[in-house]
C-alpha cells in the first residue's frame, strides 16, 4: 500500500517524535510505501528515516523551492511547481492517506482530502492520528460540522481518529483489504 502522510517539517517534541517514528516502523514493516512531502528535514526526515531503516520504500513529492530539502536516496522523487501541484500529486500516488501533527500546511492538506471524499472525487481512507490530543479541537469543530448540518456525510465515513499509530495502520490496511 502507498500512504500519503501529511505532517510537519518543523523539528518537534519527543512527544510528537516518538510516535511518529513508530508508525513509520509499522509502514516499513509492513512492506509499505511512503508517500511524503520530500523534505529531509524535522519530522518528515524522522518518518522517512523509519520507514527506510525497516525496509519500506520512499517516494517523496518536493516542491520547486523547498528542492535543496528534499531527502537524497529516496526510491522516487518528483519536484511539483508549486504546492497546488505537490498535493495533487500526493493524493494521486497515495492509496490511503495518514494526517499527522502539523501547521497550516497540513491542515490545507488535510481539508483538501476531506472536501474531496465530502464530494465522491476519492475514496481512499483518511485517518487522523491523534498524537497527544493535537486534534482534539478540531475533532471537535468537525463533529459540530456534523451535528450542525455542515457535512453532506456521515463524518465517520471522511475520516477515521486514531489515538495511537498501531490503529492508524490497522484502520488503513481493513480498508484497503491488506493481510
Amino acid at each position: 500500500m502507498r500512504i500519503c502522510v501529511f505532517l510537519s517539517a518543523a523539528d518537534l517534541d519527543d512527544r510528537y517524535t516518538r510516535p511518529a517514528r513508530e508508525f513509520a516502523k509499522l509502514i516499513g514493516k509492513g512492506g509499505h510505501t511512503l508517500v511524503w512531502g520530500g523534505s529531509d528535514v524535522g519530522l518528515m526526515k524522522v518518518v522517512a528515516d523509519g520507514v527506510q531503516e525497516a525496509g519500506g520504500r520512499l517516494c517523496g513529492v518536493s516542491v520547486d523551492f523547498l528542492a535543496a530539502k528534499a531527502r537524497q536516496g529516496a526510491d522516487e522523487m518528483v519536484v511539483a511547481r508549486d504546492l497546488a501541484e505537490r498535493k495533487k500529486l500526493l493524493l494521486e500516488n497515495a492509496d490511503a492517506v495518514v494526517i499527522m501533527v502539523g501547521g497550516t500546511g497540513t491542515l490545507d492538506e488535510a481539508t483538501e482530502i476531506l472536501e474531496l471524499k465530502k464530494h465522491g472525487h476519492t475514496d481512499k481512507p483518511v485517518v487522523l492520528l491523534n498524537t497527544a490530543g493535537f486534534y482534539d479541537g478540531l475533532k471537535q469543530q468537525f463533529r459540530r460540522m456534523e451535528d450542525e448540518g455542515f457535512l453532506p456525510r456521515p463524518l465517520t465515513d471522511l475520516v477515521f481518529f486514531a489515538e495511537e499509530p498501531v490503529g492508524a495502520l490497522a484502520f488503513l490496511e481493513e480498508s484497503r483489504g491488506v493481510e
